[in-house]
C-alpha cells in the first residue's frame, strides 16, 4: 500500500490497540485512522481463529473506504473473510457472503441492523468493536441503531472509538461502552491544516453562481462543490452544463453501484468537477482534490471541518473557497468557534465594494444633526415637508376614527389633513 513510516495517529494508537486496550482518538481528516484499526484487528483475529471484528462507519463511501483497505492489507495467504454491509447494495449478495461466515463485518449501521433483525448476521464472537466517525454517526441519527448493535455484542471485549472531533456527546458515549480508554489526540482538534489556503467571499445570494462559474473556469485541477440539498446539487449539475461546463453531481438517493461509479471516475479523472451533499463530506478518498468550494454552508457546523478535509490531505497543498450571504452569518459564527483563533479568515466582501460611495452619499433625510453648544438637536433644513398619506402611529388612527365616527374597516382615518378628510365626508 506504500507505507514507509506510520501517520501520528497510527504511531500512538496502533500499539495501544495491540494490547487489547479500548481507544478513543482524534486526529484531523485524512490523518490515516483505518489503518491505525485495521492493523490491530488483522493481528488479533490472527491469533485467535473464532473471534470477530466489527467496524461501523457513518456512510456508506466511508464504509467501502474502510473495506477496501482491509482488504489490501490482508495478503491473499491470509484466510480471513471480510463482508461489507450497506445499504443500496443487493441484500441477497450479502446473506451469500454471510454464509461463508466472515470474521470482519464492515458497514452501517441500518443494514447491519437490518441482518441482525433477519438473524443472518450474529455477532456473539465478536472480539473487536470500532466506531469510525463517531460523531458523524450521532449528527446523522443512528445512536439509537448502535445501541442496538452493541447489545449483540459480548461486554469483554475491545472498543476502539475514533473521531474527527470529540464534542461532549461522544465523551458520554465513550463513557457508556468504553472501559478505561486511553485518550489519543493527535494535533489541535480543528484545526486548519498549514497546506490549506482558505478564502471566505462574502457575496449577494443573486451572484453566487455566476461567482461560481467564474471560478470554476479559472482554477485548475479537480474541484469538490458542497451544496445543501440533494435537489440544489442535481439542479447545480445541470446547470453548470447548459454553460459548457461539466460536472456530475452525487447524493444519498442514487443508487449505491452509481454513487460507485461517480466516485470512480472521478479517482480517475474522467472528469474534474464534483457537485456533492455532505454524504461525501468524510469517506471519499481521492488524493488529487485540489480545489474544494462551499457553495452552500453546512448545517452542522463540524460538517466544515470534514468537507475542508477533503482537500491538502497526506501533505498536500489544498484551497478551500467558501461563499457566505447576508443570511449566512449566524451559521459561519458558530463554525468559526470550531476553528482555531489563529487561523480564522478574513472576509472579503465583494458585495458591497462598489457601494462604499453611493452609501456614504445617501444620508437618511430626517437625520438630526447635533447643534455646535450640543443643548439642542435640530432637523436638518433639507427635509421635506411630511406627505398627506404619510401613515401615523396606530392610536393616532383609532383616534381619528373614533373622532370621526368611521368604521375599522375606513381608511379615510389615515389621512394626516383632518380638513381634507371632513371635505371628503360632507362632499358625500
Amino acid at each position: 500500500m506504500g507505507f514507509s513510516q506510520p501517520t501520528p495517529i497510527q504511531a500512538e494508537a496502533i500499539p495501544v490497540a495491540l494490547k487489547g486496550k479500548d481507544i478513543l482518538g482524534s486526529a484531523q481528516t485524512g490523518s490515516g485512522k483505518t489503518a491505525a484499526f485495521s492493523i490491530p484487528i488483522i493481528e488479533r483475529l490472527k491469533k485467535d481463529n473464532k473471534s470477530m471484528a466489527v467496524v461501523l462507519a457513518p456512510t456508506r463511501e466511508l464504509a467501502k473506504q474502510i473495506y477496501e483497505v482491509v482488504r489490501e492489507l490482508l495478503s491473499y495467504k491470509n484466510k480471513i473473510r471480510i463482508v461489507s454491509l450497506i445499504g443500496g447494495e443487493s441484500i441477497n449478495a450479502q446473506l451469500s457472503a454471510l454464509k461463508r461466515s466472515p470474521r470482519i463485518i464492515i458497514g452501517t449501521p441500518g443494514r447491519i441492523n437490518d441482518h441482525l433483525n433477519r438473524k443472518s448476521l450474529s455477532l456473539k464472537n465478536t472480539k473487536i468493536l470500532v466506531l469510525d466517525e463517531t460523531d458523524r454517526m450521532l449528527d446523522m441519527g443512528f445512536g439509537i441503531q448502535i445501541a442496538e448493535i452493541i447489545n449483540h455484542i459480548p461486554s469483554d471485549r475491545q472498543t476502539l472509538m475514533f473521531s474527527a472531533t470529540i464534542p461532549a456527546d461522544i465523551s458520554k458515549l465513550a463513557d457508556k461502552y468504553l472501559i478505561a480508554p486511553k485518550r489519543i489526540s493527535v494535533g489541535v482538534e480543528n484545526e486548519i491544516p498549514k497546506n490549506l489556503k482558505q478564502e471566505v467571499l462574502k457575496i449577494k445570494s443573486n451572484e453566487k453562481y455566476n461567482q461560481l462559474v467564474n471560478e470554476l473556469k479559472s482554477r485548475k485541477g479537480s474541484i469538490l462543490v458542497f451544496m445543501k440539498t440533494k435537489y440544489a446539487c442535481d439542479r447545480m449539475a445541470k446547470k453548470l452544463s447548459f454553460d459548457d461546463i461539466k460536472s456530475v453531481g452525487i447524493h444519498g438517493d442514487l443508487k449505491q453501484n452509481k454513487r460507485n461509479r461517480i466516485i470512480s471516475d472521478f479517482r480517475n479523472n474522467k472528469f474534474l468537477i464534483l457537485i456533492a451533499t455532505d454524504v461525501v463530506c468524510r469517506g471519499l478518498d481521492v488524493p488529487q482534490i485540489e480545489h474544494v468550494i462551499n457553495f452552500d454552508l453546512p448545517q452542522v457546523p463540524e460538517d466544515f471541518i470534514h468537507r475542508i478535509g477533503r482537500t491538502a490531505r497526506a501533505g498536500l497543498p489544498g484551497n478551500v473557497l467558501t461563499l457566505i450571504t447576508s443570511t449566512d452569518h449566524l451559521k459561519w459564527r458558530a463554525i468559526q468557534k470550531l476553528l482555531s483563533p489563529k487561523e480564522k479568515s478574513k472576509i472579503r466582501d465583494i458585495s458591497t465594494d462598489n457601494l462604499k460611495i453611493e452609501e456614504k452619499e445617501l444620508e437618511p433625510r430626517n437625520k438630526r444633526i447635533v447643534s455646535k453648544k450640543g443643548s439642542k438637536k435640530k432637523y436638518n433644513k433639507n427635509i421635506q415637508n411630511k406627505k398627506i398619506y404619510e401613515k401615523p402611529k396606530s392610536r393616532k388612527i383609532k383616534t381619528k376614527r373614533r373622532e370621526l365616527g368611521l368604521s375599522k374597516a375606513d381608511n379615510r382615518a389615515k389621512f394626516l389633513d383632518e380638513k381634507l378628510v371632513y371635505k371628503i365626508i360632507n362632499e358625500k
